[in-house]
C-alpha cells in the first residue's frame, strides 16, 4: 500500500488505493456489491478488530491481497465495535451506474464515522451524548491559555470557552468529549475515556479558523458571537468545524450558532469530585446506582440527556436554577385533569403525552443533513400530529407558569411541515428507500401510474393463461414468473409438442419446458419497465423531499429542545412527589442549612434511611465528624454535596427544608487511590488532591476531606489534618465537612469558634456494635475500630490479641503530640514569612524542652528555666 506508482496494479486496487490514501489512517470499508471489503493492512487490523475471516482476493503488482469484509446490512454493527474501541472509518460507496460503466465503477467516500461524529441513531447511545471537542494552547500577552470547543453533531450544539491551563483537565471533564482534535504539537498528556485525533498545526491558524467559521455561519464579523476576546477559543472552533465538514462530506446547515461557557456559569467540580459524587457512574464504572439513574424518570431520550446534563452542570446563579425549581412546583400543585379518566393528575397526563414522543432532536438533525429514514419520518409525522394537544394541555393545566410560555411557543411549530409529511409519506414505509413503498400513495401522479402498471399483472396473466389453455388444449398449461427469469409459459415435457410454432423456448427443466410468446415478452418488458421506473421515480422523489424537510430542521430542533426541558422538568417533579422531596430556599450567601436530608440515592437502597440535619455558613464554617467506620461519615458527607447540587440544579431536595446558598465549586477528598503508573502512591494522591483544595477553594467552596493524613505516620499524619484543617478554617474559610479519626483535631472548636464537632453516633449491645446512622453534636467518645474489624470477618484470636493491646496501651497513656505547637495565632493569619518563623520557633521550643525533666526540678531551677526561655523565644 506504501508503492506510490499504482501502474503495476489492477484498476480496481488503483481505485482503492487513491481512496485509502484519501481516507487516511481510518479504517476504509470500500462497497462491493453487497459487502464492504478491506484490504491489505486495513483487512488484517479490520479483520483482528472484529474477529472477521482474514482471506485473499487473488495478486496485484504480483502480490497476495489480504481482504475481510462484512455484509451491507449488519455494517452497522460493526460500526458500533469499532467506534467502541475508538477506531474511525471511513465509508466508501458505488456512486456509478454498474451496466454502464467501464471499469471499475465509480466510488467515493461519503463520510467518515469517528467517535465523535456520529449521528446514526444505531451508533449512539439513547441517554448520553456523543461530543466531539477541539483544544488550542496557546500565549497571549505572555500569559498562556486554554481554548476548547465542543461540538454535539446530533443536535447541532456547538459551544467554546477558555480557561487556564491548570484548569483544562477539569473542563475537559466537565465537556467529557467521546474525541478530542488536537494539533500535532500540542497533545494532552492523558487522554483517557476520548479518541485522540491529531490534525496538522495549521489547521488551528488564526486567520484560517476565523474564515471558516465566517464562512459557514455566513458574517462578516465573529463579534455577535462573543467571539473577539476569546482567541484561542475561536482557534479550537475553527479547527473543529473543520474537521467535522470533512468527516461528514456534506454543509453542517443544523449547525446554526456558537455559543460561549463564561467562567463562573456554572458550579466547578474536577474530575474527581464527578467520580466520588457519582453523579452518572458508580465509582466501580457502572452506570447505576447512581444520582442519574435514580432521578432518571424522562419519557423520552432526549429528556435523559438533558437531565444528564443538568447533573454535570449545576449553575452559579439564583435566577436560573428558581425557574427551574417553579416550573417543578407548577407541575406538582396543578389541579387535576377533570378532561382524563378519573381526573388523573395533569402531571401524570403531561408524561403520557411526553411518552408518545420520538427522539425529535436527532431526528431533526438528520433531516438536517439529509440522512433521515422513512420510518423516521413516520414517528415524525404522527408525533407532530400530537403536539397541539399538547400545546393546550400545558396552556390549561399550568396557565400561571410564565417559564413554561417559551416552551409553549417552540413546541407551536408551522402546521405545513406536519401537512407535508402526512400527505408524502405512507402510513407504513418500508425501512430503506431502495425497497420502494416509501412515498404515500396520492403524493405523485406518475408514481401512481408506474405502481399500477408494475402491480396490475394479475388480471392479464389469468386472462392469457386461460386463452393459451383453450387455444393449445394443453389443459396443464401455467403462465409464472419468477425474479431470474421473468415471466414464461410452463408445459409439462409430455405435453412439450402440442405448443405452438410462436412460443419460444426460454428454460428447459427436468420435468417441464418454459417458453415465453411475443405477447408476454411485450407485456413483460412493460411491466418491469415500469418497477424500475417506479423505484428510480420514488427514490428522485424523496431526495426532493429531503430538501424540503431541511428547511424545517431549525424549528423542530427548538421544538425538541423544548420538549426535553419539559421532560427532565417532569421527570425531577415525578421523582419529588414520589419520594417526598422539597423546594430549597436559595439564598445569595453561602449558606448550608439543611433538616433532615436524606442521600437521594441511598435511601433507595436500605429498608429505611435515618435522616440528619447539616448547618453550615458565615459563622460555622466547618463540621468536624468523627464516630466508627461504617458509621456513615462518607454518605453524610455525599448527602449534603448532592443535596447542595441537587438545589443549584434548580431541582427538589430530600430533606424536610433546606436552604443553599451561592456555591462556586464543590471540592472533595474521599476514599484511597493510587496512581502507580504516574509513578504516585495512595498518600501521595491524597496530599495531591488536598494541595488542590488548599490552593482553589474560597469562602464559597463546598469542601468534603475525608480521613486525610491515613497514608503516613500516626504523628506525620495528625500534623498534616491538623494543619490542613486550620488552613481551610482560617486562611481558605470555605464551608466544610471534615471527617477524621484523630480524635486530637476535635480540640480545634475550641480555637476557633467557627468549627464544630459533630459525630455519628454508635452503641454496644450483647450482638455487638450497633451503627445509629444518627448526626449528633460534639466529639465521638471512641471509634469501635476492634467491633468494626469483628464484624467484618478478622479472626477471633486476632481480635483478642487486639483488645489486650488496646488495653495496655490506654493504660500506659501514649502520648500525643502538642497541637498547639501546629496552630498559627489565633487573631490574624499571619503572613507567610510570619508563619515560617513561627513555625521555627515552635520547633525550637520543642527542642528546648524536650530535655527538660520537670519531676526532676527544684523551684529555683525551674524558675531559671522559665526566665531561659522568655530571653530567648519573646
Amino acid at each position: 500500500m506504501t508503492n506510490t506508482d499504482l501502474s503495476a496494479h489492477t484498476p480496481m486496487m488503483q481505485q482503492f488505493l487513491r481512496l485509502k490514501a484519501e481516507a487516511g489512517p481510518h479504517l476504509l470499508f470500500y462497497r462491493m456489491g453487497d459487502f464492504y471489503e478491506m484490504f491489505y493492512e486495513d483487512a488484517e487490523r479490520g479483520a483482528k478488530l472484529l474477529n472477521l475471516t482474514l482471506t485473499k482476493r487473488g495478486s496485484s503488482n504480483s502480490v497476495p491481497i489480504p481482504m475481510a469484509g462484512v455484509p451491507v446490512h449488519s455494517m452497522e454493527g460493526y460500526l458500533a465495535k469499532l467506534v467502541a474501541m475508538g477506531v474511525s472509518v471511513a465509508i466508501c460507496e458505488q456512486i456509478g451506474d454498474p451496466a454502464t460503466s467501464k471499469g471499475p465503477v465509480e466510488r467515493k467516500i461519503v463520510r467518515i464515522v469517528t467517535p465523535g461524529t456520529l449521528t446514526d441513531d444505531a451508533l449512539l447511545p439513547a441517554k448520553a451524548d456523543r461530543i466531539i471537542a477541539a483544544l488550542w494552547v496557546t500565549r497571549i500577552n505572555r500569559t498562556e491559555r486554554a481554548g476548547l470547543a465542543w461540538m454535539n453533531l446530533a443536535n447541532g450544539d456547538f459551544r467554546v470557552c477558555e480557561c487556564t491551563p491548570d484548569m483544562l483537565d477539569t473542563e475537559l471533564h466537565r465537556v467529557d468529549p467521546a474525541e478530542l482534535v488536537c494539533a500535532e504539537s500540542v497533545r494532552p498528556a492523558s487522554h483517557d475515556g476520548f479518541a485522540l485525533s491529531p490534525v496538522p498545526d495549521w489547521h488551528f491558524d488564526t486567520d484560517g479558523a476565523r474564515d471558516v467559521l465566517q464562512n459557514h455561519f455566513s458574517v462578516d464579523t465573529l463579534g455577535s458571537f462573543g467571539l473577539t476576546d476569546l482567541p484561542a477559543a475561536m482557534c479550537a472552533a475553527g479547527a473543529l468545524l473543520r474537521y467535522v465538514s470533512r468527516t461528514q462530506t456534506q454543509s453542517l446547515t443544523h449547525i446554526h450558532t456558537i455559543q460561549v461557557d463564561h467562567a463562573g456559569e456554572y458550579v466547578v467540580m474536577d474530575p474527581v469530585t464527578r467520580k466520588n459524587l457519582e453523579l452518572t457512574e458508580t465509582i466501580g464504572g457502572e452506570a447505576s446506582p447512581t444520582l442519574f439513574s435514580t432521578l432518571d424518570h424522562c419519557e423520552t431520550p432526549m429528556g435523559s440527556r438533558l437531565l444528564r446534563r443538568w447533573l454535570h452542570h449545576p449553575l452559579r446563579d439564583n435566577q436560573p436554577a428558581r425557574e427551574r425549581q417553579q416550573v417543578i412546583a407548577a407541575f406538582l400543585s396543578a389541579p387535576p385533569d377533570r378532561d382524563a379518566l378519573n381526573a388523573e393528575p395533569s402531571l401524570d397526563v403531561l408524561r403520557r403525552m411526553l411518552d408518545r414522543c420520538p427522539d425529535l432532536e436527532r431526528i431533526a438533525t438528520r433531516m438536517a443533513m439529509r440522512t433521515v429514514r422513512p420510518r423516521e419520518l413516520a414517528s415524525l409525522r404522527d408525533a407532530l400530529a400530537q403536539l397541539p394537544e399538547l400545546s393546550q394541555h400545558l396552556k390549561q393545566a399550568f396557565p400561571s407558569t410564565p417559564q413554561l410560555a417559551g416552551f409553549i411557543e417552540r413546541i407551536d411549530i408551522d402546521p405545513a411541515i406536519t401537512a407535508l409529511i402526512q400527505a408524502s409519506i405512507a402510513e407504513e414505509p418500508a425501512l430503506l428507500i431502495r425497497d420502494g413503498g416509501v412515498v404515500a400513495t396520492g403524493y405523485d401522479a406518475e408514481l401512481d401510474e408506474l405502481r399500477r402498471l408494475a402491480s396490475d399483472s394479475g388480471d392479464f396473466l389469468v386472462e392469457l393463461e386461460a386463452r393459451e389453455r383453450e387455444r393449445t388444449g394443453i389443459a396443464t398449461l401455467r403462465v409464472e414468473y419468477n425474479r431470474v427469469h421473468g415471466f414464461f409459459i410452463e408445459v409439462s415435457r409430455a405435453q412439450a409438442e402440442k405448443v405452438p410454432a410462436e412460443y419460444r423456448r426460454r428454460q428447459t427443466l427436468k420435468n417441464a419446458e418454459r417458453f415465453i410468446t411475443p405477447e408476454l415478452k411485450t407485456w413483460e418488458d412493460k411491466v418491469l419497465s415500469a418497477k424500475d421506473r417506479s423505484l428510480s421515480r420514488e427514490k428522485w422523489l424523496f431526495e426532493s423531499l429531503l430538501e424540503q424537510f431541511a428547511e424545517y430542521a431549525q424549528p423542530l430542533s427548538l421544538c425538541a429542545s423544548a420538549l426535553a426541558s419539559i421532560d427532565a422538568l417532569a421527570a425531577l417533579a415525578e421523582h419529588a412527589r414520589s419520594n417526598i422531596w422539597v423546594a430549597p430556599e436559595l439564598v445569595d450567601s453561602a449558606d448550608i442549612m439543611i433538616e433532615a436530608g436524606r442521600h437521594p440515592v441511598v435511601e433507595h437502597s436500605i429498608e429505611q434511611f435515618t435522616p440528619n440535619d447539616c448547618e453550615l455558613g458565615p459563622q460555622r464554617r466547618m463540621l468536624l465528624i468523627t464516630g466508627p467506620n461504617m458509621g456513615g461519615k462518607s454518605t453524610y458527607m455525599r448527602q449534603i454535596a448532592l443535596i447542595a447540587l441537587l438545589a443549584r440544579v434548580g431541582s427538589f431536595v430530600p430533606a424536610r427544608a433546606a436552604r443553599i446558598g451561592l456555591i462556586d465549586r464543590i471540592f472533595t477528598r474521599i476514599g484511597a487511590a493510587d496512581d502507580l503508573a504516574g509513578g504516585r502512591s495512595t498518600f501521595m494522591m491524597e496530599m495531591t488532591e488536598a494541595a488542590a483544595i488548599l490552593a482553589a477553594s474560597t469562602p464559597q467552596s463546598l469542601v468534603l476531606m475525608d480521613e486525610i493524613g491515613r497514608g503516613t505516620s500516626t504523628y506525620d499524619g495528625l500534623a498534616l489534618a491538623w494543619s490542613i484543617a486550620y488552613r481551610l478554617l482560617t486562611h481558605n474559610q470555605a464551608l466544610t465537612l471534615f471527617a477524621t479519626h484523630y480524635f486530637e483535631i476535635t480540640r480545634l472548636p475550641a480555637e476557633s469558634p467557627a468549627a464544630a464537632n459533630v459525630h455519628l453516633a454508635a452503641a454496644e449491645s450483647s450482638a455487638g456494635i450497633v451503627f445509629l446512622h444518627e448526626v449528633q453534636p460534639g466529639p465521638a467518645s471512641r471509634s469501635y475500630g476492634i467491633q468494626v474489624a469483628q464484624r467484618a470477618g478478622i479472626p477471633p484470636a486476632v481480635i483478642r490479641h487486639a483488645s489486650r493491646e488496646l488495653s495496655r496501651l490506654e493504660a500506659q497513656g501514649a502520648p500525643t503530640p502538642q497541637l498547639d505547637l501546629f496552630a498559627a495565632p489565633a487573631a490574624e493569619s499571619p503572613s507567610e514569612p510570619e508563619a515560617d518563623d513561627a513555625r521555627i520557633d515552635a520547633l525550637a521550643l520543642r527542642d528546648a524542652l524536650s530535655d527538660v525533666d520537670p519531676d526532676q526540678l527544684s523551684p529555683r531551677e525551674a524558675l531559671e528555666v522559665l526566665y531561659r526561655l522568655r530571653n530567648e523565644f519573646l
